[in-house]
């Protein structure tokens, strides 16, 4: 099996590709502030997942990598969420993205609890 057969990998990749083309659509000045951090959080969710299943044969460190993703997922949400405020004209894709977010957060963290519980090293 690969990484990319697990839901939240291929949940969190497909919702990086659409926070990343719509992290464009902010003004020019903000593309490397808050834009920028919020393309580099959104990354790291599937990334971890990805660099955590390459370490599956130590179950502590496929956690700690799952968590970190978990991190980085609510990262994310912070970011939508502040800029959902800042920029009005764009909050409702935004606020669309936090609620996605918030969902694969959700689905992150049963898996966390699978690993720990089920997990054969």
């Amino acid at each position: 099996m690969s990484y990319t057969k697990l839901d939240i990998y291929n949940t969190s990749f497909d919702v990086f590709i659409e926070t990343h083309r719509l992290s464009f659509k902010l003004p020019k000045y903000e593309l490397y502030e808050l834009g920028s951090q919020l393309r580099s959080s959104s990354d790291s969710v599937v990334t971890n997942i990805a660099e955590g299943y390459g370490r599956k044969i130590y179950k502590g460190e496929f956690i700690w990598f799952l968590i970190y993703s978990q991190g980085s997922c609510d990262e994310t949400v912070s970011h939508f969420s502040k800029l959902a405020i800042l920029y009005p004209e764009l909050s409702l894709e935004f606020l669309q993205k936090v609620e996605q977010y918030k969902l694969l957060g959700g689905k992150i963290n049963n898996f966390i609890k699978y690993v720990q519980l089920n997990w054969r090293t």
